[in-house]
């Protein structure tokens, strides 16, 4: 929501020329019509908000869909444009075309935001983008949400953290000499007026519920991977972001990596022809919870033992849950978190982006086991190499002109001239320079940044809350596979298997009371 002033305040405001409004919807249209001396803009009185207001006086009626000849900015859509030489306004003043149009390219930024346009969404957009930084809340300040904070280009700032393990987040306030509010209950954060975004980098089995209430609270969302713990909760969140059209990434970064993109653009165009096998990495999954409940230990001070379960089952506090990755009541394995990654790379280069495989089956035994997946187009990917050995950011395209090897941020081929004419295209130095573990572990500053940038312009981000959702299912389905062992079909239209009642009901998961999901 844009933000809202007293009316005074706003009064004040506009009264030292600081502001003009309109309806945001028509921005664009407003600006090429004075451009094209279709209309003429005036200062007016708005009695709504008891400040001064630009108004449109069309030329031509109805040639903007208002048959009264003007724009009327109600006081719930009006956009508030920053002028930067104060202009003191008289009602019915003119203003002239040249200080119009120079503070309309000053928020340029913003007028893109305003628009609705076919790969993005029309949002909320709040006043000061067009000169100011986005506000950024950081939900979950572990080893992950550590880094990225971090990273935050020079576009957005952190004004205020939260985390369940409130010293984990006080910690880093000191270590980058923050002066941010910490809290241990996130919904803090999101009852703040003053936040435009967050980045949730909770545990996978923390996070869909806080992006989901930060999209019903306005705001928008940097979802770390794995995006979800379940199929259903992971659609629930997309739902979520479209009814309320929030910008929401998924932290999968190789999505904004140049290296990555030109090779999965070779494969999904046809560049090495018919794609005969994609062989990836047979991630290891998650193991099941012991039976025998681990004995209960003191909780470390500061820690909020009932937060940090979130969904899970209740249990007494012991250590040994706090490597919750490799259990399955709060993780995937690393088949949800390298594949996380891996899989997405397949996605991409498959052209599979909105859709998902359609048959799978087991090649062996257990919850490590080798998968099988075939492609309504007949694609066949095997999850076959052992871990370690072969490109846990990617996989293996084995097409009918050669093999392409796609990992993190490099690609290799059979016969090298394939890669030697993909490196061609790019700036190899540079774009090895931007993403080296050098300059920050696991870099993910450009991505962050693609986020930010489509906070303002309202555009879907490079790995968009569908896609990470998409990817991230497909790691679903191969460890329900293992668990079942046997064939199962998929009908990734919706999002269910085809006649198989025991594997849908591992498409979500009892959550604990008080830990649902919002409707």
């Amino acid at each position: 929501m844009i933000k809202s002033y007293p009316a005074r305040s706003l009064s004040e405001r506009c009264q030292r020329g600081r502001f003009l409004a309109f309806p945001y919807q028509y921005f664009g249209c407003v600006l090429e019509r004075f451009r094209e001396g279709r209309i003429k803009l005036m200062w007016g009185t708005d009695l709504a908000s008891m400040g001064c207001v630009l108004h449109a006086n069309v030329a031509s009626q109805g040639s903007m869909g208002y048959n009264q000849g003007h724009l009327d900015p109600g006081p719930e859509n009006r956009i508030y444009l920053r002028k930067y030489k104060a202009m003191k306004p008289t009602t019915n003043r003119p203003i002239e075309r040249r200080k119009f149009l120079s503070l309309a390219a000053s928020a340029s930024t913003l007028a893109a935001s305003c628009a609705k346009s076919s790969s993005g969404f029309a949002g909320s957009v709040h006043p000061s983008w067009a000169s100011e930084r986005i506000r950024v809340g950081a939900i979950g300040v572990g080893g992950r949400g550590a880094l990225l904070l971090e990273q935050i280009p020079e576009s957005a700032q952190i004004v205020a953290a939260a985390d369940c393990n409130e010293p984990r987040a006080l910690a880093f306030r000191e270590k980058i000499k923050g002066d941010w509010p910490v809290y241990s209950d996130y919904r803090k954060i999101l009852d703040r007026t003053d936040i435009d975004a967050v980045i949730v980098a909770t545990g996978e089995f923390q996070r869909v519920k806080p992006c989901i209430e930060a999209c019903l609270a306005g705001k928008d969302v940097y979802a770390e991977k794995p995006l979800s713990l379940y199929v259903q909760e992971g659609r629930a969140l997309v739902t979520a972001a479209r009814k309320t059209k929030r910008v929401v990434q998924v932290g999968t970064q190789q999505r904004s990596m140049e290296i990555n993109r030109v090779a999965c653009e070779l494969i999904r165009n046809g560049g090495l022809g018919k794609i005969l096998e994609v062989r990836a990495i047979a991630y290891e999954g998650p193991q099941t919870s012991p039976s025998a409940i681990p004995n209960a230990e003191t909780i470390p001070t500061g820690l909020d033992w009932n937060m940090w379960l979130n969904q899970a089952a209740d249990r007494p506090f012991n250590s040994k849950w706090m490597g919750w990755m490799q259990w399955r009541d709060f993780a995937g394995g690393q088949m949800t978190n390298w594949g996380a990654h891996g899989v997405d790379q397949i996605q991409w280069a498959l052209g599979m982006d909105a859709t998902g495989p359609v048959e799978l089956e087991p090649l062996s035994s257990g919850l490590n086991g080798q998968v099988r997946m075939k492609y309504a187009n007949g694609v066949v990917v095997n999850f076959v190499i052992e871990p370690g050995k072969g490109p846990m950011g990617g996989a293996v395209f084995v097409c009918e002109k050669g093999k392409l090897e796609i990992n993190r941020n490099k690609f290799t081929s059979n016969p090298p001239e394939i890669a030697a004419e993909l490196r061609k295209q790019l700036d190899i130095v540079e774009e090895e320079r931007k993403w080296s573990d050098d300059l920050a572990l696991w870099q993910a500053r450009w991505h962050i940044k693609n986020w930010l940038d489509c906070i303002k312009s309202r555009e879907l981000p490079v790995a968009d809350v569908e896609i990470g959702h998409r990817s991230i299912s497909v790691c679903h389905l191969a460890n329900i596979t293992r668990e079942l062992d046997r064939p199962l079909r998929w009908d990734p239209s919706n999002e269910s298997f085809v006649s198989d009642p025991q594997a849908n009901g591992l498409l979500t998961r009892q959550r604990r009371k008080g830990f649902e999901l919002p409707d």
